[in-house]
């Protein structure tokens, strides 16, 4: 089976041939060709077959009104005690709602709801407790922002949405709960489905692929496929290839430098890498500290990196820093802009 990877560009030289990325701010005029048995080959993208062609150009379909024409940011809100990136810091609905607003206001388009940690170790958080610590959370920040729900559950998703949430969030890609396939269909509203091997509990036990780039995809591409049975279109669907999920610090650094694949599925890119371990690993400490909030500046440039190979959604902490170093990205690199403006703008 050939895999097609196209290989994103973004001068000011742009080829009569050249094919728009997924509708966005890249284009392309050479993929990857990409097998199990053999190695890559380079090909115009003039030899495309016809369907992955209109796969990999097709413009995706706006994510509760926030297009996807540019790059958007997800900010994060942990209504958790034990969340690996600040400790319980907005365990309290109060305190979550003032910093999820605070995200809106830097620039976040999407405010993610969670109550359950997920970091590896993590144990499961009973539904109607997970309940109990979003629905205020969400009911607060509905009128801010399209707001998701980080939830592996049917039941937690069923109260999230009927709280104000418009996108479900699902670390485990309808595995976990099989169920929350069917509500988020009947609900008519986008869901992310991300790659995780294992469970948070057992993920980082030495955790193996015969070909960590392929096999996520080919996973990827069979979950979407479970949602479009259940009545989701493929339009309302984002993938996430679960950069730390089940992944050693190679496996996460062969899904990065090819990201751009995972536009072969159709569906938006959302890229989470926001202050993960392996950040603080190879970036190093800052002023002596590997604190979570002190790996901010490398994952800024993984954001950078993932926006290269036409990520349309950005899941980070620390959106004020994000949305600056995306306005000064788009001023040094995008065609025709002058003041780091182009349709579709982060805020």
């Amino acid at each position: 089976m050939d895999y097609f990877r196209p290989l994103p560009q973004n001068g000011v030289t742009r080829p009569p041939e050249a094919l728009p990325l997924a509708g966005g701010w890249l284009w392309f005029d050479r993929v990857e060709v990409l097998r199990r048995d053999a190695p890559p080959e380079i090909r115009p993208a003039t030899a495309l077959p016809p369907e992955i062609r209109d796969r990999l150009t097709a413009p995706r379909a706006p994510v509760a009104g926030v297009a996807m024409t540019a790059p958007s940011l997800m900010g994060i809100v942990n209504v958790t005690p034990d969340s690996f990136s600040d400790g319980g810091r907005y365990a309290q609905a109060d305190a979550a709602i003032a910093h999820g607003r605070a995200l809106a206001a830097a620039g976040a388009a999407i405010l993610d709801v969670g109550g359950e940690s997920t970091r590896p170790g993590a144990v499961t958080v009973p539904g109607p407790e997970e309940t109990a610590r979003i629905r205020p959370v969400i009911e607060g920040l509905a009128p801010v922002a399209p707001v998701s729900v980080d939830t592996r559950k049917a039941t937690v998703a069923r109260a999230a949405l009927a709280a104000g949430a418009q996108i479900v969030n699902d670390v485990s890609a309808f595995t976990h709960d099989p169920a929350l396939a069917g509500v988020t269909a009947d609900a008519g509203v986008p869901v992310c489905l991300m790659h995780t091997q294992g469970d948070p509990q057992t993920m980082q036990d030495d955790p193996r692929y015969d070909d960590v780039l392929l096999d996520v995809y080919d996973w990827l591409a069979e979950r979407v496929a479970v949602a479009e049975a259940a009545g989701i279109p493929r339009a309302r669907i984002l993938v996430d290839p679960g950069i730390g999920f089940g992944k050693t610090e190679a496996h996460n650094l062969t899904l990065l430098r090819r990201l751009s694949l995972f536009h072969g599925l159709g569906c938006p890119l959302l890229l989470g890498v926001s202050r993960k371990r392996f950040i603080g690993r190879i970036g190093g400490p800052i002023h002596g500290s590997d604190r979570p909030e002190a790996r901010m500046p490398g994952s800024v440039a993984v954001a950078l990196a993932g926006v290269a190979q036409g990520a349309q959604v950005l899941r980070v902490h620390d959106v004020a820093e994000t949305a600056q170093a995306l306005k000064l990205w788009q001023a040094v690199t995008m065609v025709g802009t002058t003041s780091g403006t182009m349709e579709g703008e982060i805020a």
